[in-house]
């Protein structure tokens, strides 16, 4: 396994960069910022094969900056706050290195005249690198320098100024969102009017830069009508000559779908809820994006952060997965599997939905995307947060269910799905009605169940479990209050080949 990813940033490290970095040529991402390295920037960094970001930012470098590799593309690396560098290519706008004189000349020139040059030069950068600094910042700000692997001409280019003034200054009024690696602010670009998300990331926050670089990789990668579209993407620097990574994206106009199953806890929508058909609609746009991020990409992509504040919904209601700085590119034979293409370490999703496995040190796989998936169907009809208080010891919102199942399932339910079947007047109809709906549920939870089982391979897979949801939907829809029997068997009874064990 080699290491792609290599973040250091804000460890008080000192001395000279290791000369030793040199055998790490598998590096795509290095992050030495806000340290207190001194001396030169290794020649070395110039042949790193496929080292994509470079950040070496804040700390106490001086010399010469290479111009070969790396050093080529601005965009793809970050010197600031080293104000003892020199040359490099001619977009860092750095001032030129003094040459060493020859020993011919050097005798002919007394030390008189040497100290004035030296005091006359530091003076000059002195006074002008306040000036310089503004200016970089003005004129990168403007370029919107990008990973050259993420941009193509296709997407919009905007710059820190434009999002500056489309958030309103990054106004609080304007948070709409906060997460592990930024903030998402509401925009307006001024160019057009449109309507955007700009998720601003925190880049003091280990992490960030490799969760930009990973959520960019899998967006220019993907597209599907159910997830969120990204419109492009800002890597520069701000008015403070820091630097400064956002993506944009279309905006949902209805917000998060945590936002819907838990009003009360974000004090929103306290008038609105999810219907039945609202909910399972939701639940089948969910697994259509990971039936295509699992079986439909060239590389199967893995989320590994699905949750119901990453599950978001436009103006007819319709659900996007979001959020794909977590994500894993697979190779072909690892997808259903516990392994995958990188070394990667620390968390790997969010408490509550991570499979057991990723916390006993397992890989990324789309079986895990599957058991996300199992405990986000079984929170949308339970309206149960699997890190509510009552879930200790040994009981989960997966065993919660399983004992409810099949008796007491309308015991469970989310109590504002009863509400329909409640107000009908005629007792005869909200018997049938009542009747219909426990059939509904109990087959959603058994899906949700079989996806939440503990064994990574006895879970489902996506492609199997829309074509169970959408055989549901239709059995609820259908016309009569009693469906075909065989359908009725098959989704509901101990025949289905996925849910006979429960």
């Amino acid at each position: 396994m080699k290491l792609q990813y290599l973040q250091l940033s804000s460890n008080k490290l000192s001395g000279a960069i290791p000369p030793d970095l040199k055998n790490l040529k598998s590096i795509k991402l290095l992050e030495l910022s806000h340290n207190n390295l001194s001396g030169h920037i290794p020649v070395a960094l110039e042949k790193f094969p496929i080292l994509e970001y470079l950040d070496l930012s804040s700390n106490d470098l001086d010399g010469e900056v290479p111009q070969q590799g790396i050093f080529k593309n601005s965009s793809a690396f970050s010197i600031l706050g080293n104000k003892r560098l020199c040359g490099g290519i001619p977009q860092l706008q750095l001032p030129a290195c003094l040459k060493k004189d020859s020993k011919k000349h050097g005798r002919s020139i007394s030390l008189t005249v040497i100290f004035s040059v030296i005091g006359a030069v530091l003076g000059l950068i002195l006074l002008s690198s306040i000036f310089v600094t503004l200016y970089r910042a003005r004129r990168k700000a403007s370029k919107n320098p990008l990973p050259a692997s993420f941009l193509e001409s296709k997407y919009l280019n905007v710059s820190y100024k434009d999002l500056f003034k489309a958030t309103g200054e990054f106004s609080s009024d304007n948070l709409i969102g906060e997460g592990s690696y930024g903030s998402v602010y509401k925009g307006i670009l001024d160019r057009d009017e449109t309507l955007v998300a700009v998720k601003v990331l925190n880049l003091h926050q280990r992490g960030a830069s490799r969760s930009f670089l990973a959520e960019c990789e899998a967006l220019r990668n993907i597209r599907h009508r159910n997830l969120v579209k990204i419109i492009t993407a800002c890597s520069s620097i701000d008015f403070k000559g820091d630097d400064f990574k956002a993506l944009l994206f279309e905006y949902m106009p209805n917000g998060s779908l945590e936002k819907w199953l838990h009003p009360n806890v974000h004090g929103q929508y306290e008038m609105r809820s999810l219907n039945v058909i609202q909910r399972l609609d939701i639940a089948i746009d969910v697994a259509s994006a990971l039936e295509y991020l699992h079986h439909h990409c060239g590389t199967p992509v893995v989320h590994r952060d699905l949750k119901p504040s990453n599950v978001l919904l436009d103006n007819d209601m319709c659900a996007h997965v979001g959020d794909f700085g977590l994500a894993r590119f697979l190779s072909n034979a690892a997808s259903n599997t516990s392994q995958d293409q990188t070394s990667t370490t620390g968390i790997r999703g969010s408490v509550g939905y991570i499979p057991p496995e990723y916390g006993m040190g397992g890989k990324a796989s789309t079986n895990g995307d599957v058991y996300s998936y199992g405990i986000l169907l079984l929170e949308m009809f339970t309206g149960k947060i699997p890190t509510d208080d009552m879930f200790k010891d040994d009981l989960s919102l997966h065993q919660f269910v399983k004992m409810a199942l099949p008796d007491q399932v309308m015991e469970i339910v989310d109590p504002r799905l009863l509400e329909d079947v409640q107000a009908l007047n005629n007792g005869e109809r909200q018997r049938i009605a009542r009747t219909k709906m426990r059939e509904f549920l109990s087959s959603v939870a058994k899906i949700g169940i079989t996806c939440s089982v503990e064994s990574p391979n006895e879970r489902m897979q996506m492609r199997e479990i829309v074509k169970e949801m959408h055989a549901i939907r239709d059995l609820y829809l259908g016309d009569g209050i009693h469906p075909d029997q065989q359908n009725r068997e098959r989704l509901l009874g101990d025949s289905s080949s996925y849910l006979s064990h429960y």
